[in-house]
Order: structure tokens, then C-alpha cells, then sequence
């Protein structure tokens, strides 16, 4: 079973404010929608530099305006460090 992630992506949000579609954000970004949505949706475990760096651009908006921490009861076994 999947572990939960603590980190809660509010693109939803941002798109809404600025009254944007996913479908220009990614064109704007050069992401898909796919991957867009994904991010959107909460279900990426992961998110490049590159992208974040794009969508802050795009958006005009600051990395903590797109993602939250959130944290949660903490897991029985903690995942490992990647090296």
C-alpha cells in the first residue's frame, strides 16, 4: 500500500484565480496536460526543478503558493533516503 505524501498541490486553485485552463498552463509550460493533471490531481510523487520553475514563471505566482505540507500521523516505517 501506497503511503500517503504530506505535500498537497494547489494548482486547482491558482489556475481558478488566474482564470486559466489546464490546457493553456501547458502550453505555456511545455508539460502535457496528462502530466498537468496528474499534478493537479495530487497523484505525482514527484515534481522536477525545471517544472516548478515554469509554473512559478507562468503563473507569477511563488513555489509555496502551488504546494502545502500538510503532515499527517507519521508512518510505521519510514521510506528510505535515496542516495
Amino acid at each position: 500500500m501506497a503511503s500517503r505524501v504530506p505535500i498537497r498541490v494547489h494548482l486547482d486553485r491558482i489556475l481558478l484565480e488566474r482564470r486559466m485552463s489546464l490546457t493553456e498552463l501547458a502550453d505555456r509550460v511545455g508539460v502535457t496536460i496528462a502530466n498537468l493533471s496528474i499534478l493537479k490531481t495530487g497523484k505525482a510523487r514527484a515534481v522536477r526543478f525545471s517544472t516548478l520553475d515554469a509554473l512559478c514563471r507562468e503563473l507569477n505566482c511563488q513555489p509555496g503558493d502551488l504546494l502545502m505540507f500538510e503532515p499527517g500521523p507519521p508512518d510505521d516505517e519510514p521510506e528510505p533516503l535515496e542516495e
